[in-house]
């Protein structure tokens, strides 16, 4: 006995052993491998229903790949043979374009050195005369002397008052304290 699978239908057959053919066989397996991809799908779904993702076993199965073409000898070294021309041309264009010499690292001479250090004494020369010019040394000393003389009472005043302000009747021993009872 043989048993097909009739693709139209989904109804299985079951005939007689007289003839299989290879044909034959190749359809069964083909159409009973149909009905298992279409069954994995509905019990992944119904899994998924379940845990609300997707589990790794409910995995649909690739469908079978056909005959692997096989490449001739000649087609075979027609292809190396390109590539290696490929390469050969890439190889030769970038061979000239080695890295030039490295230049050599700069050094300061003594005399520029020099000639830095002078001109930054400058510049510093040149911004303290600015500022000793904007105020006179008297000027300046006179106005942190009246600053100073103004703040001082202020800040005494502030202590007092801190301390005026923070000072509470303290309780004494002799007169304790009554707890009042509400009812």
């Amino acid at each position: 006995m043989v048993v097909t699978y009739n693709v139209n239908r989904a109804i299985l057959i079951l005939m007689p052993t007289h003839k299989l053919t290879a044909e034959i066989i190749n359809a069964a397996i083909l159409g009973f491998e149909e009905q298992k991809r279409r069954i994995d799908v509905q019990i992944a779904e119904l899994r998924q229903m379940l845990t609300g993702t997707p589990t790794e076993t409910a995995a649909t199965p690739e469908a079978p790949k056909g005959k692997r073409r096989k490449m001739g000898a000649t087609a075979r070294k027609r292809i190396g043979d390109a590539q290696r021309k490929r390469w050969a041309v890439v190889k030769k264009t970038s061979s000239p374009v080695a890295p030039a010499a490295a230049k050599p690292k700069r050094r300061l001479s003594a005399a520029g050195k020099k000639a830095i250090v002078e001109a930054t004494k400058k510049r510093w020369a040149a911004f303290h005369a600015a500022k000793n010019a904007e105020t006179p040394t008297g000027a300046r000393k006179r106005a942190a002397k009246k600053t100073a003389t103004k703040k001082a009472p202020v800040k005494a005043a502030r202590k007092t008052a801190k301390k005026a302000a923070v000072k509470r009747p303290q309780k004494t021993a002799a007169t304790p304290a009554v707890p009042v009872v509400t009812v």
